[in-house]
């Protein structure tokens, strides 16, 4: 057995432990589960749970829950496609949507959904591209070949999707397989005075009363998907201490991270974007206010960075509490005096770490392109005229023929844009360009050609074709040679902005990869040391958390695990006037209809953090109790550490979502295809 594999089989190896974890689904803690819950997965449990989950490209979960194509998820995980879905007269955010027959579901403009179907160890020939002599520039080129081979050769080979994933920080590479569906189409979304119940206010906090759920079904050739896995629904309420599982794809952790980058993301990182997101708050708060119409286009974009802005206050709230980085402190101590006693010079991987924190903070305010959807189809043009030119083993990762469907898919999307709410946020993308690096750096004065801002804008916005579908195609399809001679303005930003996107983005990646050799050798070191963790940082893909119905304490207060659906209106009405508590019409006019004692919603242990949304809640018998549409604010430090004192997943009852359906949307034939 080689050193990668010795390094894998101690990292995989599963022991007793707390619900702590993020498992793969091809190596999940069964003597855990075994010796603590007397639970075995067996393969078609796992089968079943792995393929019956999806991933959704605007950032979320999901799961298959009939034979018919229908997936759960939630109303906020779903919004972007209910936004582009939405004009001016049919608000399906605010307003909500049933369809009543197949013909009346309604096709997504880009929205495409992953699922799972192999995982496969390519270890050894990713870490054998790279050779401790190469530069950093090298190793970069090296590493993106070997991986461009693997999904090449893999998509050729299956026809199926084929990303190559990084874990334990390059310590190990998995091949993912996966199958696509690109034809997705809405069924049912209920109103967002139910779906975002409580606001901002209440947005990571508990107790809550969210339906934050909707209902989408795939298509194959024209019609509904025949699905073999999918999850049987429950809705008997599980008791409390109940053992559950969410199958999701948590977005990104950084557990791994040593103590001085997590000082990074404390000190300089995340108080850049958290300025950063309360501009941009502003921004479309003022753009809404303009009109009704105004509020409607920037609603989803907004609530988005509102969402982001409370999480990533949460996460620096978490770092700034001196007992999270002490504990962070004690266990690097405790590793690096192992570490020094049987290996000492295996400690400079530490001090790596640290050097690179420090460039990392040198080129953190550098920008290479702007936030407006008109640029960044722009840019996406040119990177890939420019790209097609190369060999695929040379091309920027997202460029490579293995990404070109799902590149396309959002590329050639026919979702609108709206010019006036581009032009304001390019207008505050180049005031902000003009504002790092000053009017009189060379590369402002090109871009904003002698013009302000908002005057820019307004040529750059009103004078391009880029938001013309039939105009992008017409550029995917003849490439480089209409790109490099095209007179279109968004173009020739694009095409003005590329040095210094190329500049940022060698140091980036360089950076990128010497952290990637710098944690492989902690890694390793750690092991040799007998300390490290057994299950890999979160990646967006797919991952099994374990954890029990369970209450908690907050300020002397006992929280319970539930709450009931008849106590919205109790909560309600004690927050009157109060525009974000206002109940829909739907849910007033069903209240006396609702079974008394139905669970709203409930929160268990399992280790989740962003990128969950959407997961399901599945029990001991693999069936759907729930749906995870948050955590509580305690959970926010899941980035970094797990704890199970306060930190809690919420999710909505499967009760609930069944009974929504029947009593409050007059949708029983819907109900009733539910886990069948």
């Amino acid at each position: 057995m080689n050193k990668v594999s010795l390094v894998l089989a101690f990292l995989l190896s599963s022991s007793s432990f707390a619900d702590e974890g993020m498992w793969l689904f091809n190596d999940l803690p069964n003597e855990y589960l075994r010796d603590r819950y007397s639970f075995k997965a067996d393969d078609a449990w796992v089968k079943r749970l792995m393929q019956a989950s999806v991933r959704l490209n605007s950032g979320g979960s999901g799961s298959f829950v009939s034979s018919d194509g229908l997936v759960l998820t939630n109303h906020h995980v779903a919004s972007d496609t209910l936004h582009k879905l939405s004009t001016a007269d049919r608000n399906l955010i605010e307003e909500g949507f049933l369809a009543r027959s197949h013909e009346q579901e309604l096709k997504a403009p880009d929205l495409e959904l992953n699922q799972l179907v192999e995982i496969v160890d390519v270890s050894e020939k990713v870490a054998a591209a790279v050779t401790p002599a190469m530069s950093p520039e090298h190793a970069v080129t090296a590493r993106r070949a070997v991986i461009a081979e693997i999904e090449k050769e893999s998509l050729d080979r299956t026809g199926l999707r084929s990303d190559v994933v990084t874990l334990f920080g390059g310590a190990q590479y998995h091949l993912y397989r996966y199958k696509k569906y690109t034809d997705v189409r809405l069924v049912w979304a209920p109103e967002t005075k139910i779906a975002f119940f409580g606001g901002d206010a209440d947005n990571f906090e508990y107790p809550r009363y969210c339906m934050d759920a909707t209902i989408l079904r795939v298509y194959e050739q024209g019609k509904p998907a025949k699905i073999e896995n999918f999850l049987p629904w429950s809705d008997t309420e599980i008791d409390e201490h109940e053992l559950v599982f969410v199958s999701g794809h948590p977005g990104r952790t950084q557990r791994i991270f040593t103590v001085e980058a997590l000082k990074y993301l404390r000190d300089h990182r995340l108080p850049y974007v958290l300025d950063y997101l309360r501009r941009k708050e502003v921004l479309m708060q003022q753009f809404g206010l303009r009109g009704k119409e105004e509020s409607r286009r920037a609603q989803d974009e907004l609530f988005g960075i509102q969402n982001s802005r409370k999480a990533y206050g949460g996460m620096l709230a978490g770092l700034q509490d001196p007992k999270t980085m002490q504990e962070k402190v004690r266990r690097q101590q405790r590793v690096l005096e192992a570490v020094r006693s049987k290996q000492p010079e295996a400690a400079a991987a530490w001090e790596t770490i640290a050097r690179l924190q420090q460039q990392r903070v040198e080129i953190l305010d550098q920008t290479s392109g702007f936030r407006s959807r008109l640029y960044d189809l722009a840019e996406t043009l040119v990177l890939m005229a420019a790209e097609d030119k190369k060999p695929n083993s040379e091309r920027l990762p997202e460029l490579r023929v293995s990404n070109r469907d799902s590149l396309l898919q959002d590329l050639l999307s026919t979702a609108p844009i709206y010019n006036d709410l581009e032009q304001v946020k390019l207008t505050d993308e180049l005031m902000r360009l003009a504002e790092r690096r000053g009017g009189d750096d060379p590369l402002v004065v090109e871009i904003l050609d002698g013009k302000r801002p908002d005057v820019r804008a307004a040529e750059l916005v009103f004078g391009t074709k880029v938001g013309d579908l039939e105009t992008r195609k017409q550029f995917v399809e003849v490439g480089a040679p209409l790109i490099d001679k095209s007179e279109d303005p968004m173009i020739l930003l694009a095409r003005a902005m590329q040095g210094e996107y190329q500049r940022l983005r060698k140091i980036r990646d360089e950076l990128d990869e010497q952290e990637k050799q710098a944690y492989t050798q902690i890694t390793e070191a750690s092991l040799a040391a007998g300390s490290t963790s057994k299950y890999p940082d979160a990646t967006f893909t797919l991952r099994l958390a374990i954890g029990t119905i369970k209450g908690y304490s907050q300020n002397g207060v006992e929280v319970p695990a539930w709450t009931k659906m008849e106590g919205i209106f109790d909560y309600a009405a004690k927050h009157a006037g109060q525009e974000d508590y206002e109940l829909p019409e739907s849910w007033q006019r069903a209240a006396a209809a609702i079974p008394r004692g139905t669970p709203m919603n409930f929160v268990c242990t399992a280790d989740i953090i962003g990128g969950n949304s959407g997961s399901p809640v599945v029990n001991r018998a693999g069936e759907l109790v729930g749906l995870i549409f948050d955590g509580n604010i305690q959970s926010l430090t899941a980035d970094y550490i797990y704890t199970s004192d306060q930190a809690r997943a919420v999710s909505v009852s499967a009760a609930a979502i069944r009974v929504a359906l029947e009593k409050i949307y007059g949708a029983p034939f819907l109900a009733n295809q539910l886990g069948r």
